[in-house]
């Protein structure tokens, strides 16, 4: 007699295992405290697939047995797949919207809102701890002891004012270690970039500690008192007939003024804000975020989501308001907790928040969201959802943009290529809109016929009178690295000494090596301001040289990432075409024109039929015959096959008659046997 079945997960009464399971959550929801806390559904593999919080856990946990029972399709899709529920007890609401947000970015539930966008600004980092402080731009806030400004919108804003930062008052960028001295500087030194410290006697302590506090005043928003303590210096050293140093002092004063123009910085103005709108539609959503600094919109940020979770948690609030203009489907979407979640995964791990956040929709927890951010950044923070007026039409923009921007990614419109440039300019931090990009890509089998070219994408459209190959002159076997720094010497020399311009960015196929290759070409030419960038294949990630640490990812829809493929591509079909040519240029002078009796025209036809001239000597006999004759082909065969050490092929002769024809004849061979 068979053994009865073993009831257990995966066994063959899955139904009933599934109301076992039930019936094992619904008495541990019984058992929870009503305390405030966060609490995480997980499935039978034991993975959280959902987290939220509450004021009181029991109730909150209670309420999703309940809806589940009323058919409640979204909350029914949760509990179906929930066999546990776990929690954590908090102190207060404010503790438990940390948590919450901690977990979810932790442990990526699929049943929560993910913010799969981790852009962050940059912020502009001066390491006082080390004995010679450098500043650069960084996307990570450390407590190193460093001092941390910004972050700068947009993006490319903290790069250029590092540069200034490095031009005017020389501050070192290097990766070097600078608590050891070296024998000689580097290039930076030389082109007046740096003030040298990583020799002993190029600088002095007290001459560094100036523009160590010289670039405080300046990143502190101090052009005032900067301006006025550079008027002092400039007129003593006039003074002191020290005209080369005060000119120096000028010329700073000069950018300092400019820079006090243009700089638009995360300030502690009110006018400071941060606007959100989007649109949904056929389950996929767009999202706009309006940076506003200083009464201006400085920056603008999309985000996607082509597919949001079955189960979205509706707080009472948002489900009481109406959420979208729209009928339909888009009415449904809960775009109260969409920005619930969205902005505590935004704003909550932010050393910066704008004073005033404005949203499209109210939902449960944004005061308590607001005292949150109030509390973490030192200063009142608003969350508020206008009604009307000024602030309403800003939510309105957004939202309009938000419907610019589905369009663009999910009607597949293609966007102008202003817009494109833009986009370029904000992804790679160029310092402007780039109107000519080229293009360098090397091509080759095993180190033979190495070519290179250069494409051209000019003004929205490749420029084909502007592409340019060229032959690898000084490498020998397989090196790619080497390769690409020969030709971009060689480009960008010409450039240098015909006086033109430089392009707006300088892009090559390959990942890191090829970019340094082509950084130290460049930088040997004394172009070491010139943007330049490589797209690695495969992983189609993107490095901008100088910030090789944070490669550039962008989305496989992206028009931006398309451009650069585009572009990438164009190079590669130029130097593959070119690499093809001077093969065929090679193999025009091969070995067939030397066996008797074959002339250009059946050198042709033969290379086009066979594809090469390898092909011709890896074809058999058989072959051969079937397209010049049987004597011909017993001719070029044997001249391909025959060596000193095969005897078992024979090696006719061949001759040329006065009258033309092939007479073959061997010693060793009966006649007519090839």
């Amino acid at each position: 007699m068979p053994e009865a079945p073993t009831l257990t997960r995966g066994g063959i009464f899955p139904a009933l295992e599934r109301q076992e399971a039930t019936l094992d959550l619904q008495e541990k929801i019984r058992t929870l405290p009503s305390q405030p806390g966060v609490y995480l559904y997980k499935n039978p593999a034991g993975e959280v697939i959902y987290v939220g919080k509450a004021k009181n856990l029991r109730s909150r946990v209670r309420s999703y047995l309940l809806e589940a029972s009323q058919a409640n399709a979204k909350t029914g899709s949760l509990m179906r797949e929930a066999v546990d529920v776990d929690y954590i007890l908090v102190a207060n609401e404010h503790e438990a919207l940390a948590l919450e947000n901690n977990l979810i970015k932790q442990r990526k539930p699929r049943f929560n809102i993910l913010l799969r966008d981790d852009k962050t600004y940059p912020y502009i980092k001066l390491t006082m701890k080390d004995r010679y402080p450098k500043v650069l731009v960084t996307r990570r806030l450390r407590k190193d002891g460093s001092l941390y400004y910004g972050p700068y919108f947009p993006g490319n804003l903290a790069h250029r004012i590092v540069d200034l930062v490095h031009r005017t008052f020389l501050l070192p960028s290097c990766k070097l270690d600078l608590s050891r001295y070296y024998a000689r500087p580097c290039l930076q030194y030389y082109i007046k970039r740096c003030l040298g410290p990583c020799v002993e006697g190029l600088t002095t302590p007290e001459i560094f500690r100036e523009a160590v506090r010289d670039t405080q005043m300046l990143l502190d928003g101090h052009q005032g008192d900067l301006r006025r303590s550079l008027e002092t210096r400039m007129n003593d050293a006039a003074g002191a007939e020290q005209f080369e140093l005060a000119a120096k002092y000028r010329d700073m004063i000069v950018t300092v003024e400019q820079l006090h123009e243009k700089q638009r910085m995360a300030s502690s103005e009110n006018e400071d804000a941060e606007v959100f709108g989007y649109h949904f539609e056929r389950g996929m959503l767009a999202v706009n975020l309006f940076h506003m600094r200083g009464g201006k919109i400085v920056d603008r940020r999309e985000f996607f989501w082509e597919e949001l979770p079955e189960f979205l948690e509706e707080d009472e609030i948002a489900a009481a308001v109406p959420q979208s203009t729209d009928t339909g489907e888009a009415a449904q979407f809960p775009a109260g907790a969409f920005f619930s979640s969205l902005l505590k995964q935004l704003y909550l791990d932010q050393n910066y928040v704008a004073r005033t956040v404005y949203v499209p929709v109210e939902f449960a927890d944004r005061v308590a969201l607001s005292d949150l951010l109030t509390e973490r950044t030192g200063r009142k923070v608003e969350i508020l959802v206008p009604q009307r007026g000024e602030k309403r039409s800003l939510v309105d923009l957004a939202a309009q943009n938000a419907l610019q921007s589905y369009n663009q990614r999910f009607r597949v419109m293609q966007p102008n290529g202003k817009t494109i440039a833009d986009a370029l300019e904000d992804a790679l931090t160029l310092p402007e809109p780039p109107k000519r990009i080229e293009c360098f890509d090397i091509s080759h089998i095993q180190g033979a016929e190495m070519v290179a070219s250069m494409v051209v994408w000019e003004n929205g459209a490749m420029n084909k009178s502007a592409y340019r190959k060229f032959k690898i002159r000084s490498v020998e076997g397989v090196d790619d690295f080497a390769a690409m720094r020969e030709v971009i010497g060689r480009r960008y020399a010409r450039i240098k000494n015909e006086e033109q311009a430089m392009p707006s960015l300088v892009l090559v196929d390959g990942g890191l090596g090829q970019l340094h290759a082509a950084a130290g070409a460049l930088e040997e030419l004394g172009f070491t301001t010139q943007p330049l960038a490589s797209i690695a294949k495969r992983e189609e990630v993107i490095y901008v040289y100088g910030q090789e640490d944070e490669p550039v990812v962008l989305d496989r829809r992206s028009p931006v990432l398309h451009l650069v493929q585009k572009i990438r591509d164009e190079s590669h079909r130029f130097a593959v075409s070119y690499h093809r040519k001077r093969r065929e240029i090679r193999d025009r002078g091969s070995d067939l024109l030397e066996v008797p009796g074959v002339g250009p025209q059946t050198r042709t036809r033969l290379v086009q039929h066979f594809g090469s001239v390898r092909g011709v000597k890896d074809a058999s006999l058989e072959a051969l015959r079937s397209l010049v004759g049987p004597k011909m082909a017993s001719a070029i065969y044997a001249s391909f096959h025959s060596t000193d050490d095969d005897p078992q092929v024979d090696a006719p002769q061949a001759n040329v008659s006065p009258e033309g024809l092939v007479q073959l004849t061997s010693p060793e061979s009966e006649p007519g046997k090839a």
